[in-house]
C-alpha cells in the first residue's frame, strides 16, 4: 500500500540519490517552486545527489538555463538527464536516418546540435517530409492544437514507413494554469494509426541509463535499491520507476491534482482510485514536494 508521507526528509535518509521529475515537481513551467528547491537543498547537504531526469526535449544545457531563469538555485541538484540527450543520441547513431522530417517550434532546433556521447555521429539534415527517411518530434508546432490535425501528416508518413523518434514521451504538461500538448501525444496518435514510434524518455529504460551514466559522472555510483524516483505523472515517473525496480514518490498536486482530490495532501481514496485506473504502484505520496 502506497505510504502518504508530509516532507521528504522523512524518508530521505532510505536513499543515497534521487531521480527528480522537474515540471510539476521542482517548478510549474513559470516559476520554481521554493518548498521542493529547499527540500532538495537539505538532502544534498546530508550527502544525498541528485539528478533532475526529465522528459524535456531540450538538451542539458538549454535546461540548465530555463531552470535558473525560472529560479531553481544551482544548489538544489548535480546533475542532469533529459530525454532530449537520450533521443539525440540515438538520432546521431542513425535511429531514424540522416534526412528527417522535423516536428517541433523553432526554438527546439537545438535538438540538432551534436552529442559528445556519440563517437562516430551520422550527418543529420532537416528535410521536407517527402525527401525524409524519418521523422523526429520534440513536441507540436502548435502545442495547444488537436493533435488530431496531423493525420493527413501521419498517413503519408505511415505509407512511406517512417518511423518517429519521439523525444518527449509525456501526453500533456501543465505551464502555469495552461495544459499543452507533447510530442508523446503526437507519437501515440502515429503508433494508433499503424505508424512506427521510438521512445527515450521516461517511462523507457534509455533515459535511465542516461540517469546513471551522469550520476556516475558526478562520483555516485548507486544501485537501484538505494535510488528514489520523484515524479507527477503516472505513466512516466512512476511506471518508469517500477520498470527499473526503483523506488517512488508520488507528487500528486501536479497532473493528478484533480483525480487525487489534493489541496496540501491528497484524499487517501481518491489516491488510492486513481493508482488502480493508472495500473501503477507507488512506494510513498505526497502533495508537493517538500
Amino acid at each position: 500500500m502506497t505510504r502518504l508521507i508530509t516532507a521528504l526528509s522523512e524518508i530521505a535518509p532510505r536513499y543515497d540519490a534521487l531521480f527528480v521529475d522537474l515540471w510539476g515537481c521542482v517548478h510549474d513551467g513559470v516559476r520554481a517552486l521554493p518548498d521542493a528547491c529547499t527540500a532538495l537543498v537539505r538532502y544534498r547537504e546530508t550527502g544525498g545527489a541528485v539528478v533532475l531526469l526529465t522528459n524535456s526535449p531540450r538538451p542539458r544545457g538549454d535546461v540548465e538555463r530555463q531552470m535558473r531563469a525560472f529560479g531553481v538555485p544551482d544548489a538544489a541538484w548535480d546533475t542532469i538527464a533529459t530525454s532530449g540527450d537520450s533521443a539525440r543520441a540515438a538520432m546521431f547513431e542513425g535511429a531514424v536516418g540522416e534526412r528527417v522530417y522535423f516536428i517541433g517550434q523553432p526554438h527546439e532546433e537545438l535538438f540538432f546540435e551534436p552529442i559528445r556521447v556519440v563517437d562516430a555521429p551520422v550527418h543529420v539534415t532537416m528535410v521536407p517530409l517527402e525527401e525524409a527517411e524519418g521523422i523526429v518530434c520534440t513536441g507540436p508546432f502548435d502545442p495547444m492544437a488537436d493533435p488530431a490535425e496531423m493525420r493527413p501528416t501521419f498517413l503519408y508518413a505511415k505509407q512511406k514507413r517512417l518511423k518517429l523518434l519521439c523525444a518527449n514521451p509525456d501526453i500533456v504538461v501543465d505551464r502555469g494554469e495552461v495544459r499543452e500538448w507533447c510530442a508523446g501525444a503526437l507519437a501515440r496518435l502515429y503508433t494508433e494509426m499503424g505508424g512506427t514510434s521510438l521512445y527515450f524518455g521516461k517511462p523507457h529504460p534509455p533515459i535511465y541509463d542516461l540517469a546513471h551514466r551522469r550520476l556516475a559522472e558526478v562520483g555516485h555510483d548507486s544501485d537501484n535499491a538505494r535510488i528514489l524516483a520523484i515524479g507527477d505523472g503516472a505513466q512516466t515517473d512512476i511506471l518508469g520507476a517500477m520498470g527499473e525496480d526503483i523506488d517512488s514518490l508520488f507528487i500528486t498536486g501536479g497532473l493528478a491534482a484533480k483525480e487525487t482530490k489534493t489541496s496540501q495532501q491528497p484524499d487517501e481514496a481518491a489516491l488510492k482510485a486513481y493508482l488502480e485506473k493508472e495500473n501503477v504502484y507507488a512506494n510513498y505520496a505526497i502533495g508537493y514536494l517538500r
